[in-house]
């Protein structure tokens, strides 16, 4: 009887690189540590450069809010004497920076939540349901994003005239719930087509309706897109500055950006150039704490989707 003897395997020499097991020699290629020191120090060097530019504005800005006028002026770099809090309350009462916070806050809470309800009932019909239509409807909604906003001032002071909501809040709610619509059921659209249907289609079988699957199923799967959309859609209301310049001239129903906008103004006679850096961080303090709660469910949202 003969027997067949496997050759063991020889193992590969140090510092070559080749493994030698019967088969062809394959190199396999190596990346030195001084190649991947260079780029990380590269990719560093420019990450931090990136934040400082953009650190330094912003902390600056805080900074000379609380001097006064003549130390921004005679020392812009330096570090104030005291921590000048009248310059905030002088903005908050006197430039009436409490109104125009409220307007914005009422505009753009409206604005957000009639957004994400109408948006992802939108996106998830698009993405779940197969109709006549349905990519049709979908790429209206995605040709609405390159639609400049500037060629429909016009006609859209017109509309909202004729409809009686010219200079009042809810007619501002509509337009930047009509303005924000695009983005969100495109960017939403896709997130839920990215949810597993199973669990959509046992609660079918369990007998619930469309709409409670809906609401109490898919849509809470769907929270971290819903934040992401929500996070973009807020830094763009909020900042949003055309559309309340052309529809809303009442200044008793001014958001924030055109306040801000009348501070710089009232400049040129007054001179409280404290009290407008102070309304610029007022008005920049709620999107950065917004962005902070909500940074690590944007990094979800945005990554959901390729994960899966």
């Amino acid at each position: 009887m003969k027997t067949t003897e496997t050759p063991a395997p020889v193992p590969a020499e140090s510092g070559t690189g080749v493994r030698r097991t019967g088969a062809p020699a394959v190199r396999e290629p190596r990346r030195t540590k001084q190649e991947g020191g260079v780029l990380n120090v590269f990719s560093h060097g420019i990450l931090v450069t990136w934040a400082i530019m953009v650190v330094m504005p912003l902390v600056w800005a805080v900074m000379t809010s609380f001097k006064d006028d003549r130390s921004i002026f005679s020392s812009p770099w330096s570090l104030p004497d005291r921590l000048h809090f009248e310059n905030w309350a002088r903005a908050w009462t006197d430039a009436r920076m409490s109104d125009y916070f409220l307007n914005t806050v009422l505009v753009v809470g409206g604005s957000l939540v009639g957004t994400l309800v109408l948006g992802s009932m939108a996106a998830y019909v698009l993405a779940r349901f197969d109709f006549p239509g349905n990519r049709f409807i979908y790429y209206l909604f995605v040709g609405g994003m390159g639609f400049p906003v500037m060629l429909a001032l016009v006609p859209l002071f017109y509309v909202v005239d004729n409809i009686a909501l010219l200079n009042t809040i809810h007619g501002l709610i509509l337009v930047y719930i009509a303005y924000s619509l695009p983005f969100t059921v495109f960017f939403l659209t896709a997130f839920f087509r990215s949810l597993p249907t199973t669990v959509a289609e046992a609660a079918f079988v369990d007998g619930a309706s469309h709409t409670r699957t809906f609401f109490q199923i898919m849509l809470p799967m769907a929270r971290p897109g819903l934040v992401s959309v929500g996070i973009f859609n807020f830094l763009g209301q909020w900042n949003q500055y055309m559309l309340p310049t052309v529809l809303n001239t009442d200044p008793d129903k001014h958001v924030l950006t055109q306040g801000l906008v009348q501070l710089a103004v009232n400049q040129g006679y007054k001179g409280d150039w404290s009290g407008l850096f102070a309304g610029l961080v007022m008005a920049m303090l709620p999107v950065l704490a917004a962005y902070i709660v909500f940074q690590r469910q944007v990094v979800q949202g945005l990554t959901a989707g390729a994960l899966k």
